[in-house]
């Protein structure tokens, strides 16, 4: 049966009163790829309508919950309500793996300054100040990062004032964020705000030197449900070295350690582009796109990954572990292929989900029909090549763009321009960039 997507769309969005009706007109597109490969303009990154109900997320759940919260040595305190707090603890499941009983691990602990009514009144400064110093009594971290929540915002209190006391007076990196809710039209401002913390107060705190041939990092990787786990094996596998993960299973110092890598592979373009890019322009960095979803695009990202290296040992060793996993993942596939083959699916989910998990469903039979980010970005479905034409609107402005330029004494371009664009002619890899869904 031959469905005409416009008569879809128009049914959709018949319910709407004449006004909402046409701005949701504008964010549903029809995908129709051009012959020059172009894809129709989406509206995105935008605020929800009143009475919409939505999954989009707040600005400090995107901040905490998302980029930061995964780290398992960096102590969190929640400058908010308790109901802030209790938000964005352990909702998203993300897991960690302590290399030893003795290793710090505070991802289980929700900690809190559970604002009153008082403290909305005459200022929450001072218990924040006690929060901190209970914290590292009770727990000694390397790290105390502070986020801020709506009445945080609202009553002025300063936790980047308070961070700089309580790091002078106990001696261990103290910062905050202003990831107050309301500060941008879904969690993807968090998403940003914490690329930029991360940025600005960890990333480059760390010199241990690597003597391994080839260094990673894994960026937008959150290692819910365990599959930052097989990445990294995978990943070692080869022959790789992952240095750290942003930010799952991960911890202080190998975030801080991050610059030393020769390469950062982007997953989730949505919530760690930001930093992907700050890294080139300061350390020299290249970094690409990458998919872990489903066993075709791995192996696709894993040469990719070799092809970068230029070393033949590098890519017979990965084709080796290809040929290790693909019989295992050949048999199970055929086994859900057959039960999936000609189903349908729509996909609405965040992060890069909604384009890495089409690739998977290609591969099983089935057949997307509709796909939607929760938070995402026209570039999330267009492609970077937007960028330059995107209008900086008044929620944008909230958010702090950093002025990045090359460190003057670990600047290293890991590749000439000529190299990268030999090997961005010979192969299909795309750096500094993302084609986007649509297309």
């Amino acid at each position: 049966m031959s469905i005409d997507p416009r008569v879809v769309k128009e049914e959709l969005i018949q319910i709407y009163p004449k006004k909402l009706r046409q701005k949701r007109s504008e964010q549903i597109a029809i995908n129709q790829v051009g012959e020059d490969g172009s894809v129709p303009e989406i509206k995105a990154n935008v605020r929800s309508s009143p009475g919409i109900i939505t999954q989009r997320g707040c600005t400090y759940a995107g901040c905490k919950g998302v980029v930061i919260g995964p780290s398992r040595d960096i102590l969190s305190i929640v400058h908010g309500p308790i109901g802030c707090s209790f938000y964005a603890w352990l909702t998203r499941r993300n897991q960690t793996r302590p290399a030893t009983l003795d290793d710090q691990n505070f991802i289980n602990y929700c900690l809190s300054t559970d604002m009153q009514e008082e403290n909305i009144v005459f200022g929450g400064e001072k218990k924040l100040r006690e929060a901190v110093k209970e914290a590292f009594a009770l727990f000694h971290p390397k790290a105390i990062a502070i986020f801020s929540t709506c009445p945080v915002g609202l009553i002025g209190d300063d936790v980047h004032a308070v961070a700089r006391e309580m790091k002078a007076e106990l001696g261990i990196n103290v910062f905050g964020f202003s990831c107050e809710g309301y500060r941008g039209v879904s969690q993807s401002a968090g998403h940003h705000i914490a690329n930029n913390g991360l940025f600005k107060h960890i990333i480059g705190n760390n010199e241990t030197p690597h003597d391994d041939k080839f260094k990673v990092n894994l960026l937008g990787e959150y290692n819910i449900g365990g599959d930052g786990f097989v990445l990294e094996d995978i990943l070692s596998r080869c022959g790789i070295k992952q240095i750290s993960t942003f930010s799952g299973n991960s911890t202080y110092d190998t975030m801080a350690n991050s610059h030393t890598a020769d390469l950062n592979l982007v997953m989730c373009h949505r919530s760690i582009n930001y930093a992907a890019e700050m890294m080139e322009k300061r350390f020299g960095i290249p970094w690409m796109k990458v998919n872990f979803i489903g066993a075709g695009a791995s192996a696709k990202s894993l040469r990719r990954i070799a092809e970068y290296f230029e070393d033949d040992a590098l890519k017979a060793r990965v084709e080796e572990v290809i040929a290790e996993e693909m019989g295992a993942v050949e048999a199970t596939r055929a086994i859900v292929k057959a039960r999936c083959q000609g189903k349908t699916a729509m996909l609405f989910v965040g992060g890069s989900r909604a384009h890495h998990y089409q690739q998977l469903f290609t591969e099983i039979g089935i057949k997307t029909i509709v796909a939607g980010y929760e938070f995402g970005h026209r570039d999330d479905y267009e492609g970077r090549k937007v960028l330059p034409g995107l209008k900086v609107d008044a929620d944008s402005k909230n958010i702090e763009e950093l002025d990045v330029v090359p460190d003057p004494e670990r600047y290293r371009a890991r590749r000439t321009p000529e190299q990268m664009a030999k090997l961005e002619a010979m192969t299909e890899m795309e750096f500094k960039d993302y084609i986007g869904m649509m297309p």
